[in-house]
């Protein structure tokens, strides 16, 4: 749960560096920037031809480093969240950066955080600006579901290497039960970039 800042906590001016594309380090403060979702560096996406696009979040990511890796900027501390980051509100060159990132659709309103970028939001979606261009997922949600070992970090090495009361299994992209496995490192599960290299490891193929 995220938490006010304390009084003392003031202002914070100095060179940024991107992080990604909604997280910040300024004068050694590692900001993650108010009310704004970016997608993660490892998120994929579709094109509007539904062709899967694996460097979506990483493409993100490598403008907004472009265009203020380096700059001045000026954050107003509001709370610090779960990660011990201060969520603020910066400022490059007198514009919001938050808001400039959402206009350009590079990132999404976080609703959830506060409605400061919802115009924005409404504005970029209109003319199909940047990712509303794009089939993408919640960042919020990619989050979720990565963080279960349900979406590979490596798109090509997506074959998942399950262990349950059947033994081990391998299930490939597009089976039954694909999207629901998750996979566990800690339990002996891994993913696998080839059925040859799953079956060589001692996995075997799902019924479906």
């Amino acid at each position: 749960m995220a938490v006010p800042v304390a009084a003392a906590e003031a202002e914070i001016t100095g060179t940024l560096r991107v992080v990604d594309a909604d997280t910040v380090d300024v004068a050694g403060q590692r900001i993650r920037l108010h009310a704004i979702d970016a997608p993660e560096v490892d998120q994929p996406c579709e094109t509007e031809h539904g062709q899967p696009w694996a460097g979506c979040g990483a493409w993100v990511s490598h403008v907004v480093a472009q265009d203020y890796d380096g700059a001045t900027a000026r954050c107003m501390p509001l709370e610090r969240d779960d990660y011990d980051r201060v969520v603020a509100r910066c400022f490059v060159g007198g514009e919001d950066l938050g808001a400039a990132l959402v206009r350009r659709g590079l990132a999404f309103a976080y609703v959830q955080y506060g409605d400061d970028y919802v115009a924005q939001q409404a504005a970029a979606a209109a003319v199909d600006r940047g990712l509303h261009a794009l089939r993408v997922t919640q960042p919020s949600w990619h989050r979720q579901t990565r963080a279960v070992g349900r979406i590979p970090t490596d798109p090509a090495c997506a074959i998942k290497g399950n262990i349950g009361a059947s033994g081990k299994i391998y299930h490939q992209p597009g089976q039954a039960f694909y999207e629901r496995t998750g996979i566990r490192p800690e339990r002996g599960e891994r993913w696998f970039c080839s059925v040859a290299e799953a079956q060589a490891a001692g996995w075997r193929a799902a019924r479906r």
